[in-house]
């Protein structure tokens, strides 16, 4: 492993602020003399052209504090969890070799969890066979495709779940088998040494910023950017954004702008609270209550964990190592 400060995670649902944090908490590092660097890990701001629909860090903010794996592949990749796991957990371990101060930013679970713990992956898509089984899924119904699974499969997997259902197939004919339960797919055991820090909010004020950030993203360009992604031919992965599907509706003339814009905001509402569902069943885990503070004050508050965790963390002193993560 390699020497130097720590890692530090910070995570939790949309809207909740977190690249906002991450600037601010970066900023108090480098007065103690850290150099941190963000590691996004979020499955869609790694993709080019969709900027304003998947909230990426603006100019300014990147300006303010490097961001790594955001932009980095075309709209039309298939990029897989593996691909990021391997990309993330190699500018990880190449900013902690120089000693620099890697801050993981995302709400994605699964590329979260990619970035800092070795998972047990189950094969890559086959493009082919997904689609046939999505054929017979369209022909058949999902119920039927259900009955399909294992019965020890089947029982975790919601009937009602298309995707998981395909997918849990898939597996079965490419003669895998799916996770009974996400919790196998997880290693508790993480790469590096690093603090877990899950911001969260009461639900009525996110529920307000969710309410705010649409329509302004709606206003700003994110119509445009689903336009010209359609056009460029977007890949499968690329179109599961949310948002992507309610504007492209838009755009053929089957939803009205007011219509998208409510679905949008009930699928960001509901998203968070799944985020909110698992980022709370993470083992070492550090929730950070931001309902009244700005993202300073934020910052201010994790800064505190970590200068009462024991041992030396890199940046109050530089002069050993800590061994573990705490809560």
């Amino acid at each position: 492993m390699p020497s130097g400060p720590p890692a530090i995670a910070i995570f939790g649902p949309t809207a909740v602020g977190k690249t906002e944090v991450a600037i601010a908490l970066a900023e108090l590092l480098r007065e103690r003399g850290g150099r941190p660097v963000a590691v996004s890990a979020d499955a869609y701001q790694l993709y080019r052209g969709l900027d304003v629909l998947v909230a990426k860090p603006s100019d300014e903010q990147l300006a303010r504090l490097e961001h790594r794996l955001v932009s980095m592949e075309p709209l039309t990749s298939e990029f897989s969890v593996a691909q990021f796991a391997e990309r993330a957990q190699a500018e990880i371990d190449a900013l902690l070799e120089a000693g620099q101060v890697p801050i993981v930013v995302g709400g994605t679970g699964l590329y979260l969890r990619a970035a800092l713990s070795d998972l047990d992956l189950r094969p890559a898509p086959d493009v082919g066979l997904r689609e046939q089984i999505e054929r017979e899924m369209a022909e058949l119904g999902h119920e039927a495709l259900h009955a399909q699974l294992p019965g020890e499969v089947a029982a975790g997997v919601h009937p009602n779940d298309r995707k998981r259902i395909v997918r849990a197939l898939e597996l079965e004919r490419m003669g895998s088998r799916a996770h009974e339960r996400s919790e196998q797919l997880w290693s508790r055991q993480l790469r590096h040494e690093t603090a877990l820090f899950g911001l969260v909010m009461d639900r009525e004020r996110l529920d307000a910023r969710i309410a705010e950030r649409v329509p302004r993203m709606l206003a700003g360009g994110a119509v445009e950017e689903v336009e010209q992604a359609l056009v460029d031919g977007a890949s499968r992965t690329a179109r599961k954004a949310i948002g992507f599907a309610e504007i492209a509706a838009q755009l053929r003339g089957e939803a009205e702008p007011a219509q998208v814009a409510e679905r949008i905001e009930r699928r960001h509402r509901q998203y968070a609270r799944r985020q909110l569902t698992w980022m709370r069943k993470l083992a070492d885990v550090q929730l950070v209550d931001r309902s009244g503070d700005d993202e300073q004050r934020t910052a201010e508050a994790i800064l505190e964990r970590l200068d009462r965790v024991p041992g030396p963390w890199g940046f109050a002193s530089r002069s050993g190592r800590h061994s573990a993560t705490t809560t």
